[in-house]
């Protein structure tokens, strides 16, 4: 059993995002940057799916009850040191076709998980 994470106070936050649709090794690209945080060790990853949003080609991307299928913006966002954020975000980088990849300063105030209720 791995001892459990410790993440309290400096840190890194790094988010891709990409849209729904795009496929990685035929799975869901955000599957995939997941799956990759994951086997860096990080403490952990968050998807967001957006209800609308439009990136470099200033197309709209929004869901809408009339199509049958949409294209909708999703943020991978991992937060964790600064050594395996550094080293994620190329391994994202090479991953990442379309999108926007950021990198930020962030301050864990509490990083907790595994309480039994």
């Amino acid at each position: 059993m791995t001892p459990p994470i410790r993440l309290n106070g400096s840190a890194k936050r790094l988010s891709a995002y990409v849209s729904e649709n795009e496929k990685y090794d035929g799975k869901p690209l955000y599957t995939a940057l997941v799956d990759q945080a994951r086997k860096a060790g990080c403490a952990g990853a968050t998807v967001l799916r957006g209800i609308e949003g439009f990136g470099a080609t200033s197309v709209i991307h929004a869901e809408h009850l009339l199509r049958m299928s949409s294209d909708l913006p999703v943020v991978v966002c991992v937060i964790d040191v600064e050594s395996r954020i550094t080293a994620l975000m190329e391994v994202f980088s090479a991953m990442v076709g379309d999108g926007l990849i950021t990198m930020e300063d962030v301050d864990v105030v509490v990083y907790r998980g595994g309480r039994k209720a």
